[in-house]
């Protein structure tokens, strides 16, 4: 038997390849962790105050169910976001976002679903893009939870016809 005999053969490797730098962290700093909860927290309270006019100004009553329900999901959040900045040695923001303003100014129901949607899509987006720097499992664990609560109601709002 000679060596041209075994080329096709695959051997496995002596050992496994190591992916573990893949699964390391660049945490972020305690500040700029709190200044991202904080900014969350003013689109959260932006949101469920929005959500709230535009409930009251909704005659459908699965609509104003829809909204009031969406706009107590934001609320919840906002207090899990200040529980955890005060948990981190931060301070809550007490700041209403942009968002709010904006929403308000938009003329109709369907421009303002259709802001609202933008708006839970940012959010989603940053919890994704900060997720792989939180080390904080708990945190980490509540920053999922919104992010799939914001999805599901960005889902719920979309299938809505205005």
């Amino acid at each position: 038997m000679n060596n041209d005999d075994h080329d096709d053969e695959v051997r496995p490797y002596a050992s496994p390849v190591c992916y573990a730098h893949e699964f390391e962290i660049n945490p972020l700093p305690v500040a700029e962790l709190v200044a991202f909860l904080n900014n969350l927290l003013e689109g959260e309270r932006a949101g469920a105050q929005g959500l709230i006019d535009m409930a009251k100004k909704t005659v459908d009553a699965q609509l104003k169910k829809l909204l009031l329900d969406v706009a107590r999901d934001e609320g919840r959040y906002c207090v899990m976001l200040r529980s955890h900045v005060q948990r981190l040695g931060g301070e809550p923001t007490e700041l209403t976002g942009v968002f709010y303003e904006k929403l308000l100014a938009r003329d109709g129901l369907a421009a303002q679903l259709k802001l609202l949607d933008r708006g839970q899509s940012a959010v989603v987006r940053a919890i994704e893009e900060a997720l792989p720097r939180v080390a904080d499992a708990t945190l980490r664990d509540d920053l999922v939870e919104m992010r799939d609560v914001h999805v599901r109601n960005i889902a719920l709002c979309a299938a809505v016809n205005v």
